[in-house]
């Protein structure tokens, strides 16, 4: 790959990572959200289950219109892993502005009113998981909004080294293919 091709690689994986990450924001605020509404829990985690969809349709548009149809795995996967990163980076500064300045407990909170509930301790009683939930709510209640933000850094990177095997099998193409006139 030559300088001016890893240039270009970036520059349409940093474009494209910001768009996943407004697609991940845009989960992560239906997940606040569906705590309260099961509607947007849902939107929430279909817009996560969409994640490699629009990584792969991202990548296909970068095959056609940057690299003009043809695309190694090598880079496609470059590409993918590139993205992913960005799109982490981004979601984990929101994530970490959100923890930091904007919940004030809220996401606890309603996690402690699920597990209060006749239904909740029903479901942990039976389950025997009791004990460990409210050591988790504990725990929880210690982690800071650096902490949060890492973790799902660490966890969406992760993400992209894997799923950038599938998605850069499925969009290498090493011949162009012919456009009809």
């Amino acid at each position: 790959m030559t300088a001016p091709e890893y240039i270009q690689l970036k520059a349409y994986a940093r474009q494209d990572g910001f768009f996943l990450a407004l697609l991940w924001i845009a989960s992560f605020v239906f997940y606040i959200m569906g705590l309260t509404n099961q509607m947007l829990g849902m939107a929430a985690i279909m817009l996560a289950v969409a994640t490699p969809f629009f990584v792969a349709g991202r990548l296909r548009r970068f095959r056609d219109e940057g690299r003009e149809g043809v695309i190694s795995f090598r880079r496609g996967y470059a590409y993918t892993i590139l993205v992913f990163f960005y799109g982490a980076v981004l979601l984990a500064v929101a994530q970490f502005l959100y923890f930091a300045y904007f919940d004030n407990g809220y996401l606890l909170s309603s996690f402690s009113k699920i597990v209060s509930s006749s239904e909740g301790q029903a479901l942990l009683k039976e389950y025997g998981m009791t004990k460990m939930m409210n050591e988790s709510l504990t725990e929880m209640s210690s982690v800071r909004p650096i902490d949060y933000a890492l973790n799902i850094l660490t966890v969406n990177i992760m993400v992209g080294f894997v799923l950038g095997v599938p998605i850069g099998l499925a969009m290498y193409r090493t011949t162009r293919k012919e456009t009809e006139k």
